[in-house]
């Protein structure tokens, strides 16, 4: 179920970039797309709990959360609108360094000095991502910004939900995340829904039947279930494994390159991960 959840996310990345390069609009992908999954996974979790009811003291908790979701779906449709596939699922490598730097924020952990090891490396490989930019080959330097955006959201709303999920089903606060965030995302798409042309060909549609089914209904399920049956350690473990599946799956079926800089800068972050992951020693809580 980790693997297969991986594998989900990490072919939306190609998925969506094909579907921006030929037809949709991003902001009116974005919100159609959460629309049709959010709706799935708001009858699969009512079925499963007969209930959304949450204390109203976790409400801004939620709206936080909800909040991150709706930046994060702007950063990544805009993402892949400017530049590769590639270039996004090696960026979105940063995300576990991001989540750590989040729980410190957050007076969650204290990361150990390995792990600012890491994140120095992860970030100057990001950097060198950033200077590929400058030859064209990963597209826009603002698409690679957006892209670091998009690790960026992801990651605090992962830290976010840590405490509804303490109190809560994952699948209930999921549920609810999702119909919070989609209704901000719904209004700042309105002018390009009313320009949005649907005469796609079928592989279009294809991909976009997908990116609702695969990576946000299926992959919830299969993730929250992984998770309570081998815990998040192991499960986070398999999460590393996603941006380099991406960037497999954009050169494999999109045909895409990377330049020097970009091999550089992935090859950072793959040391960034692994000086966090591996030996990985547990984080001092705060009292």
């Amino acid at each position: 179920m980790l693997l297969g959840t991986i594998l989900l996310w990490a072919l939306n990345v190609t998925a969506t970039r094909y579907a921006l390069t030929h037809g949709f609009r991003p902001l009116a992908y974005a919100t159609i797309r959460y629309f049709a999954a959010t709706g799935l996974f708001f009858v699969f979790t009512w079925q499963r709990e007969r209930s959304f009811r949450i204390a109203r003291s976790d409400a801004k908790q939620v709206a936080l959360a909800a909040l991150l979701v709706f930046l994060n779906q702007l950063c990544f449709v805009s993402a892949l609108h400017l530049a590769t596939a590639s270039t996004v699922g090696l960026v979105l490598g940063t995300t576990p360094v991001l989540v750590g730097v989040f729980a410190l924020l957050g007076g969650i952990e204290r990361p150990s000095r390995r792990f600012w090891l890491a994140a120095a490396v992860s970030f100057g490989g990001v950097g060198l991502i950033g200077a590929g930019s400058q030859g064209g080959v990963s597209g826009d330097l603002v698409g690679d910004l957006l892209a670091f955006g998009t690790a960026a959201t992801w990651a605090g709303y992962s830290v976010a939900i840590a405490p509804l999920m303490r109190r809560y089903s994952a699948f209930r606060v999921s549920a609810l995340v999702l119909v919070v965030g989609w209704v901000p995302l719904a209004l700042v798409s309105i002018p390009e829904l009313a320009r949005q042309s649907f005469h796609f060909s079928g592989l279009t549609w294809l991909a976009f039947v997908y990116a609702v089914i695969g990576p946000l209904f299926l992959t919830n399920i299969l993730w929250f279930t992984a998770i309570d049956r081998v815990g998040p350690s192991r499960a986070s473990l398999f999460a590393n494994l996603q941006p380099f599946f991406a960037v497999l799956f954009a050169l494999l079926l999109l045909s895409e390159h990377l330049n020097g800089w970009e091999i550089a800068g992935g090859a950072a972050i793959a040391v960034g991960i692994a000086l966090e992951r591996v030996h990985k020693t547990p984080p001092v809580p705060v009292e």
